[in-house]
């Protein structure tokens, strides 16, 4: 699953995508990610606040990565995305 973020909320859809394609609900990635199911709940939600270190520790127990890439000019616009 490949999926372009630019805001918390795309990046908290991402999460909540990738967990719901595997099958698992909050508290299966919070047993794998050791955080409590109300913070995966609001990095799904999009809070800003989330730290970065809480959505890598979450991508982790998804077995996601984290890229950064040039921002190209062929690429889709995001609104087309989500």
């Amino acid at each position: 699953m490949e999926t372009l973020a630019r805001t918390p909320e795309h990046i908290g859809t991402a999460l909540r995508r990738a967990r719901k394609a595997k099958g698992w609900t909050q508290k299966d990635v919070s047993a794998r990610s050791g955080l409590r199911v109300a913070t995966i709940s609001s990095a799904e939600n999009g809070d800003a606040g989330t730290q970065i270190k809480t959505i890598l520790a979450i991508m982790m127990a998804l077995d996601l990565e984290f890229r950064i890439n040039d921002r190209g000019a062929n690429q889709p616009d995001i609104e087309d995305i989500f």
